[in-house]
């Protein structure tokens, strides 16, 4: 029986194709920090950065760290790693800063309380001054070859998995492919599971950085037990698509946005950052 739920696909870490090419990682986008990560993700009550008398000081308690811990582990799954966990305290001071700001412009006005808009409305003031940067062939090129990964077309690769219920064992597993040599997961009364064109981050993602690499090394046409990060596996790998480099002539267009949408990002990042240097932050850690 073939399957068409596809576990890469419901997997809060998959990677579709465009993204492959073309996406960003959440950790490297600057704005998306202000209103995706910080105004809407910590619904953190404002007294936890409130409770200094001075309005230049800007407390972040353990209460950051736990809502930003609790938010990132509903979408993703697992607590964040040091680097992400990091990314998220300077989500969360961003936003912060912007608010500070938009109420000393006053700008929330009808809007009291509502803290996302008073964020956006601060950080529109700041965007009017940002303007599209002047850009020059060598320059952009040099930014496609720093950024080729995400314009290549990666190797992709067609594979089928059998599942049996029960007994997932190593032993159980081997067994199944042996037998699977000789016939097929409907006489066995296994479900198949098909999967078309992934790309090889997709499948690390999935099943496993070890299991990834197994499969992109196996021959065509043979069933073999491969151990993932979910356990042991009876897969085939049918075919595989070689990958393909980017031209920077054939996605100039693209590469262009791109280019523009990153450095302007970075300059309404770095003009938050100036604006924080307006703030005394004291970090107050959690207690034992």
């Amino acid at each position: 029986m073939i399957s068409t739920s596809d576990p890469l696909l419901t997997n809060p870490f998959s990677t579709d194709d465009q993204s492959i090419r073309l996406g960003r990682s959440w950790l490297r986008e600057p704005l998306l920090h202000f209103l995706l990560i910080g105004a809407t993700l910590f619904a953190i009550d404002h007294f936890v950065s409130t409770r200094a008398d001075d309005p230049h000081v800007i407390v972040m308690g353990p209460e950051v760290d736990r809502e930003a811990r609790d938010v990132f582990q509903a979408s993703r799954g697992r607590l964040p790693n040091a680097n992400e966990l990091a990314a998220l305290r300077q989500a969360w001071l961003d936003n912060e800063v912007l608010y500070r700001e938009g109420l000393a412009m006053r700008v929330d006005r009808g809007d009291k309380a509502i803290r996302d808009r008073v964020i956006f409305k601060a950080l529109s003031v700041v965007d009017a001054d940002v303007k599209p940067p002047p850009v020059d062939e060598k320059t952009l090129r040099a930014w496609f070859e720093k950024n080729r990964a995400k314009y290549d077309e990666p190797a992709r690769f067609d594979f089928q998995e059998a599942v049996i219920s029960g007994d997932q064992s190593e032993a159980a597993v081997n067994a199944l492919v042996q037998t699977l040599k000789k016939g097929s997961p409907g006489e066995l009364n296994a479900g198949l599971r098909v999967f078309k064109g992934r790309p090889l981050i997709n499948i690390m993602q999935g099943y496993g950085e070890d299991f990834a690499r197994q499969l992109a090394q196996s021959q065509p046409g043979i069933w073999r037990s491969l151990r993932s990060n979910g356990g042991w596996r009876a897969v085939r790998l049918d075919a595989t698509t070689s990958a393909r480099s980017a031209s920077f002539e054939a996605m100039h267009g693209v590469v262009l946005q791109d280019w523009t949408d990153d450095v302007m990002a970075q300059q309404r990042t770095d003009a938050v950052r100036a604006l924080a240097k307006k703030y005394n932050v004291k970090m107050v850690e959690a207690k034992p």
